[in-house]
């Protein structure tokens, strides 16, 4: 006689599906549990995460060091620009200085030009000197005729003249000199202003034609 374990039947081939299932739901779990694999490790988990910590430190260090890197380059960028407007305020100062000096010897030039002296050798090296000093920039103005600026003018004679409306340079004491848009000396003029009183010459003549019933056409 062969005994049997309760609950037990001996024709049941799968223990493990519970009583009513059907086979094919037996199935998809099995595959449902191989799919999914073993849990991972919570020391993996751990590691994951001090390396990701790891990275963002990372990645803000990279940051800080990026703008500090730029923020030097846009220093050195400044003191470039820095030196080489200094340098070249340096070199115009220098330049306006020597030629300065030498404005009493081309004045010199130019009186004894005026009065029929420069000849001989003597013409020669004022020429050159008067080249060289227009190669290192430095231009003569004042002429006369032209309107009074004060900025660029120094009036040291003053007079009046009926035929001018306004005030003007009528003679030329000692040239102006500049260097580029650097005066070092004014040029030194007498002026001339309108008669006090005086009608300019166009509104004279306006006057008269109203007064004759226009002009005559």
């Amino acid at each position: 006689m062969t005994e049997e374990t309760p609950g037990f039947d001996k024709n049941d081939e799968n223990p493990a599906v519970p009583s009513g299932a059907a086979p094919e739901d037996a199935a998809e779990s099995a595959e449902s549990s191989e799919k999914e694999g073993p849990a991972a490790p919570a020391g993996d988990a751990a590691k994951i995460a001090g390396l990701t910590a790891q990275l963002d430190q990372a990645r803000s260090a990279l940051g800080e060091r990026t703008g500090d890197l730029q923020r030097l380059q846009a220093e050195y960028q400044n003191y470039r620009r820095r030196v080489e407007r200094d340098r070249v305020t340096v070199k115009e100062i220098a330049t306006a200085t020597l030629l300065t000096e030498l404005l009493p010897v081309l004045d010199d030039i130019g009186r004894a030009r005026e009065h029929g002296e420069l000849v001989g050798g003597f013409k020669s090296v004022a020429e050159s000197l008067e080249t060289a000093a227009a190669k290192m920039g430095l231009q003569q103005f004042g002429k006369e005729g032209e309107p009074f600026d004060p900025t660029v003018h120094e009036a040291l004679m003053h007079s009046y003249a009926p035929d001018v409306t306004e005030t003007t340079c009528v003679a030329v004491l000692q040239p102006g000199y500049r260097i580029g848009e650097r005066t070092i000396r004014p040029a030194r003029v007498a002026v001339a202003e309108p008669q006090p009183g005086a009608v300019p010459a166009a509104k004279d003549e306006k006057q008269a034609d109203e007064e004759s019933g226009g002009p005559e056409g």
